[in-house]
């Protein structure tokens, strides 16, 4: 019992990592309709700029977090600006590449500025650890589930209930109505990116805190969390926090119990885990467990 309740905690805090990032694809494909393959790419960003604030700038680590989501979500917000609006009317298609040209640009300039080496983040938790009948809660894992919540729940309200974020539901809604109303649509496009942006910073700061350090390798953890957000569907960010946990937890109950049970399948079979229930998913549910199915009159 202790040991499944350790991999639960383990499959919980790494959901809670999924479910940030995956949360950051949901709202720019909720917004444009086009899959951001740059995620990671901004996640790894925000991760080594957290590092400048708190090693080089000397800042503390709570306003590193806050410095670091601000300076990636503006860049976001930028690159919006500068390089996407000219894309508006154009193929979807034409959009991906883009984002996906910008994933080549931030990861050679994040070795260029830091370098390969395995740099540490100063974190106020370090290796500590509690103990509870046996079983080790880690404080980074435990301060990454809270502040998961927390911008979980930020987030919700602020959609439900800010002028901005009702715009940017009613754009994804229906964005002829929306501009017809006066909603600005490049305001909407650049506030998802800005966001987007800030939480893939966030989830890059608190895996980088973690016992592996920070490395230019940080930013695949988001190839791990795009199952995550074909799971929960592409336009839910209920589902995309849910995908992130059913990802988070089959990952990490694989990884306890695979000498059991896929012993045979080798020791990394839990890499694979989270592509295979992304297509188990998929046959039963196309449109993932909360996507909206897409209806086309002939």
């Amino acid at each position: 019992m202790t040991g499944l309740l350790q991999n639960l905690f383990a499959g919980f805090s790494l959901g809670a990592t999924y479910a940030l990032i995956a949360l950051g694809f949901v709202i720019i494909y909720k917004a444009t309709g086009v899959i951001n393959f740059a995620q990671g790419g901004l996640l790894a960003l925000g991760a080594y700029l957290g590092y400048a604030f708190t090693d080089s700038v000397g800042v503390g680590f709570a306003v590193a977090i806050v410095l670091a989501c601000v300076s990636t979500a503006l860049f976001g917000a930028a690159f919006q600006r500068v390089v996407l609006t000219r894309m508006v009317g154009q193929p979807p298609f034409a959009v991906v590449m883009i984002t996906i040209g910008l994933l080549f640009v931030i990861d050679p300039l994040i070795t260029a500025i830091w370098g390969f080496d395995q740099l540490l983040l100063t974190n106020p938790w370090n290796v500590l650890s509690l103990d509870a009948g046996g079983v080790v809660f880690g404080l980074r894992d435990l301060w990454t589930i809270g502040i998961t919540a927390a911008v979980v729940t930020a987030f919700f309200l602020f959609f439900r209930f800010s002028r901005l974020g009702v715009a940017m539901r009613a754009t994804a809604f229906d964005p002829e109505a929306a501009i017809a109303h006066g909603i600005s649509a490049r305001r909407v496009f650049a506030a998802s990116w800005a966001i987007s942006a800030a939480l893939a910073a966030l989830a890059g700061i608190t895996l980088a805190a973690g016992p592996g350090g920070l490395s230019p390798s940080i930013g695949a953890i988001a190839l791990t969390a795009f199952p995550a957000m074909i799971v929960g569907g592409l336009d839910s960010p209920a589902g995309a926090v849910l995908g992130g946990l059913v990802i988070g937890l089959a990952e990490s109950l694989t990884r306890g119990y695979q000498d059991l049970f896929f012993a045979w399948a080798g020791p990394n079979v839990s890499s694979i885990v989270p592509y295979v229930i992304m297509i188990v998913i998929l046959l039963v549910r196309p449109y993932g467990l909360f996507g909206t199915p897409e209806i086309r009159r002939i």
